[in-house]
């Protein structure tokens, strides 16, 4: 079996997210999903009696599940080397169909094989169990994409990644599709943050723990004047009327469900015992025939 390809360093994410903890987390993004997740669980008329929080960089969406009432057991879970095994407080892969829940917010898009994670994370959950998660969508920081690109260009000839690549919703629905879960929905808000200048805009990223962490990312400093035609494109394409700088993230939602019996179905093919146009109360035009005849 081919292994899939190491895009983060892990082991970096992980210090840089203690460093940000160690320093004063900037959790602006990461409230408002908790906050977001407590509403979307909260019309789930069910309750969960084994919870896993997967990957979320503090204990907020835990302190949430557990004064929910809909919640027993919580336990916080991460994943581990380059086959992304999901991994209990114990360092022991969850057994299959143990598992009633799982939620996740701002982590996924740092595992290097999402697919085999979504895959592990069906297989844990018992029948009927949910996984509801945020991550951070591909038209995430699409200003400082631009501007580090278009500025590196211009000075030294070439681009490098100097921000992470991050899932197309597109592609979401699929992999849910694939790692087989029943009645997914995939969804996304977009959030406009405002800075005083790009460097409050990567100082906030710093104390997020979200800073670059591909593998293949540059190892030298980044060149002085490099940083200087950055910041000017920034401010020049992206600034509003009273200077402030914005920057997008889109915060992508998936929701899926270990299938079950009692699960609602879609209907086979010719299965239908009425036509859609009795339905509509329309007259259904034959083939060939044009409109109006």
């Amino acid at each position: 079996m081919s292994q899939s390809p190491t895009i983060f360093d892990r082991e970096l994410l992980r210090a840089r997210q203690k460093r940000a903890q160690a320093l004063g987390p900037a959790t602006f993004l990461l409230d408002r999903v908790t906050e977001e997740l407590s509403e979307r669980l909260s019309v789930v008329l069910r309750q969960f009696d084994r919870a896993v929080d997967f990957g979320t960089p503090t204990d907020a969406l835990r302190q949430m599940l557990g004064v929910s009432g809909k919640v027993g057991d919580i336990v916080a879970a991460t994943s581990t080397g380059a086959a992304e095994t999901i991994v209990d407080d114990a360092e022991r892969p969850f057994a299959e169909a143990s598992l009633d829940l799982v939620v996740s917010a701002l982590a996924l898009q740092f595992v290097n094989d999402l697919p085999g994670t979504l895959i592990q994370i069906r297989r844990a959950l018992k029948p009927d169990g949910l996984l509801l998660a945020a991550m951070i969508g591909g038209d995430s920081l699409i200003e400082l994409r631009e501007a580090f690109a278009d500025a590196e260009s211009e000075v030294e000839g070439g681009i490098s990644p100097r921000v992470s690549p991050f899932a197309d919703i597109r592609d979401l629905g699929g992999l849910l599709q694939r790692a087989g879960f029943a009645l997914p929905v995939i969804d996304s808000d977009r959030l406009t943050v405002r800075h005083d200048n790009p460097l409050a805009l990567m100082r906030d990223l710093r104390a997020m723990g979200a800073t670059n962490i591909l593998t293949e990312r540059r190892r030298t400093p980044l060149k002085r004047a490099t940083l200087q035609r950055m910041l000017e494109i920034y401010a020049r394409r992206f600034s509003d009327p009273d200077g402030r700088l914005r920057a997008t993230f889109e915060i992508v939602w998936l929701t899926g469900w270990a299938p079950h019996e009692s699960q609602q179905k879609p209907l086979k093919p010719g299965s239908a015992t009425q036509r859609l146009a009795d339905a509509l109360n329309a007259r259904e035009i034959p083939a060939g025939e044009k409109p109006g005849n």
